[in-house]
C-alpha cells in the first residue's frame, strides 16, 4: 500500500472542503439549534423531552424516505451534470417532485390516524420516575402540529437535494442557516412564552418547526426563481411532470431500492430505539440527548462520506474511471481522520454537555454512557457511511439497500429485542454490542469497494 494514494494535494482538499464545508456548516447550524431544542424541551421536564424524542423517531422516517426518493433520482442529477445535460437535470426533478409529495401524502395520513398506536409502541414501564399517560398526550398534540411542516420540508428538500447535486452547496447552507436561525427564536418565545406570548410548552417547540419550515421552502423558491441564469436546469421543471419512459424506468430501478432502503433504515433505526425503550422512559430521554449531541459533533465526517456520492459521481458521469477511484482512496482517508478528531471531542464533552440539561440524574448517567460509547467506535461507523455513498454513487443501490436496511431489520434489531427478551441484559451491555455490529458492514464495504463495483456509468 502506497500512503501517497491516500493523501491529496491542495487542489484536492480545496475542492472536497469546497463541497463538504457548506453542507459541514448548515449540519452545525442545524444540529446546534437541535441541541438547543432539545436543551429547551427538557427544562420543561422528562416527560416533555421523551414525547418530543419520540415523535421525532416518527418524524426521521420520514425525513429518510424523502431522502431516498431525492437520492434515487439525485445519482442520475449528479451525472447528468457531469454530462452537462441541463434536459437529464429537469426529468430528475421531476421525479423527486412527483416521488415527494406522494411520500408526504402518505405519511401525513399515517401520522393523523395510526399516531396513537406509533406513540405507544415506545412507551413501557421501565421506571416509577415518569408519567406515561402524560408523555403520550404531550406526544400526540406534538404530531398534530408537525404534520403541518410536512408539506413545505418535502418541497424543500427537491430544491436542496439538486443544487448539492450540482454542486451548489453554499445556498442551502444559507438557506438552513435562515431556517434555523427562525427556528432557534421562536423555540425561546414560544415553548417559554416570551415578549407577550403563552407559554406553550412542546406544542411551541412544534409550532416553531412548522413556521421554519415554511420559511425555508420559501426562500428556495424565491432565491431559485430570482437567479434563473445561474440554474437553467429549474427553468420549465415544473412546466410538466413529463419524464421519458425509459429515463422513468431507470430512475424507478435505480432509484426504488434507494427510496425503499432510506425508509427501511430509519424504520428500523425507529424500532431499534423502541427496544432500548424497554429499559424505560429514562433511557428514552438519555438516548434523546446522545444522539442529539453526537449528530453535532459528528458533522465532519458525516460532511465528507456524503460528499463522496457527488464529486465520485460527477466523475464517473463525466467518464473519468480511473480519477474517480483514485478520489475514493483520498476521501476515505479524509474521512477517517475526520471521524477520530470528532470521537475525541464526544468523548471529552459528553459530561460538560450535560450541565446543560435540566432532566433526571438517571437519563443524564444514560445519556453520559452512550456518547461515550459512541465515541470509540467513530471510525467504524465513519468508514461503513463512506463505503454506503461510495457504492450509491456508481448506482449500486440494490447493494446498499442489503447493506443497510436488510441488515439493520435483518440482523441488527433482531439482535437488540434477543439481547433483552432472551439474555435479560442490561443496556449497558446491549448498547455497545449493538453498535458493534457496523464491523461487519466494514468487511462487506471494504471488500466492495475494492472490486470495483461502483465504477459504472449510469447515464450513458
Amino acid at each position: 500500500m502506497k500512503i501517497k494514494e491516500y493523501i491529496g494535494n491542495k487542489a484536492f482538499y480545496k475542492m472536497t472542503l469546497g463541497i463538504a464545508v457548506p453542507m459541514m456548516i448548515q449540519n452545525l447550524i442545524s444540529n446546534f439549534v437541535s441541541l438547543l431544542d432539545n436543551v429547551m424541551v427538557g427544562a420543561l421536564g422528562t416527560e416533555d423531552m421523551s414525547a418530543v424524542s419520540i415523535v421525532n423517531q416518527l418524524y426521521f422516517v420520514f425525513t429518510l424516505a424523502l431522502f431516498g426518493a431525492v437520492s434515487g433520482a439525485g445519482i442520475f442529477t449528479s451525472q447528468y451534470f457531469g454530462k452537462n445535460d441541463e434536459e437529464g437535470i429537469r426529468y430528475t426533478i421531476r421525479f423527486k417532485t412527483v416521488t415527494v409529495i406522494a411520500l408526504t401524502v402518505v405519511a401525513s395520513l399515517i401520522f393523523l390516524f395510526a399516531g396513537d398506536f406509533l406513540i405507544g409502541l415506545f412507551l413501557h414501564e421501565g421506571d416509577n420516575s415518569s408519567d406515561l399517560g402524560l408523555t403520550a398526550t404531550i406526544a400526540r398534540k406534538y404530531l398534530n402540529i408537525i404534520v403541518i411542516g410536512l408539506l413545505p420540508f418535502a418541497i424543500s428538500n427537491i430544491f436542496s437535494s439538486t443544487l448539492r447535486e450540482t454542486g451548489q452547496t453554499v445556498i442551502p447552507m444559507i438557506t438552513g442557516f435562515v431556517a434555523v436561525f427562525v427556528n432557534c427564536i421562536l423555540n425561546y418565545i414560544l415553548i417559554f412564552g416570551k415578549f407577550g406570548f403563552p407559554a406553550l410548552g412542546a406544542e411551541g417547540a412544534a409550532i416553531a418547526t412548522v413556521i421554519a419550515r415554511f420559511v425555508e421552502c420559501a426562500v428556495f423558491i424565491i432565491y431559485v426563481a430570482k437567479k434563473k441564469k445561474q440554474f437553467p436546469f429549474f427553468k420549465g421543471a415544473f412546466k410538466s411532470m413529463y419524464v421519458p419512459k425509459d429515463l422513468l424506468k431507470r430512475i424507478t430501478v435505480k432509484g426504488m431500492p434507494l427510496l425503499v432502503n432510506e425508509f427501511l433504515w430509519a424504520a428500523g433505526m425507529s424500532i431499534l430505539s423502541m427496544s432500548y425503550s424497554l429499559h424505560g422512559i429514562a433511557v428514552v430521554a438519555g438516548f434523546s440527548i446522545s444522539s442529539t449531541v453526537v449528530n453535532l459533533l459528528s458533522i465532519s465526517f458525516q460532511a465528507l462520506g456524503s460528499s463522496i456520492s457527488i464529486i465520485v459521481g460527477k466523475l464517473l458521469g463525466a467518464g473519468k474511471f480511473d480519477d474517480a477511484i483514485s478520489t475514493v482512496k483520498k476521501m476515505f482517508a479524509f474521512t477517517l481522520f475526520a471521524s477520530v478528531i470528532a470521537g475525541a471531542c464526544i468523548y471529552f464533552a459528553s459530561n460538560p454537555i450535560l450541565l446543560f440539561y435540566n432532566t433526571s440524574e438517571e437519563s443524564k448517567n444514560y445519556a453520559e454512557f452512550f456518547m461515550k460509547t459512541v465515541a470509540f467506535i467513530t471510525p467504524i461507523n465513519a468508514f461503513a457511511h463512506a463505503s454506503y455513498f461510495t457504492l450509491r454513487s456508481g448506482g449500486k443501490t440494490f447493494v446498499t439497500f442489503i447493506f443497510d436496511s436488510v441488515f439493520l431489520l435483518g440482523f441488527v434489531v433482531p439482535l437488540a429485542f434477543a439481547l433483552f427478551y432472551l439474555g435479560n441484559l442490561s443496556i449497558f451491555i446491549i448498547f455497545p454490542i449493538v453498535q458493534c455490529t457496523d464491523i461487519i458492514k466494514d468487511i462487506v464495504g471494504f471488500t466492495l469497494i475494492k472490486k470495483k463495483v461502483w465504477v459504472v456509468n449510469i447515464v450513458n
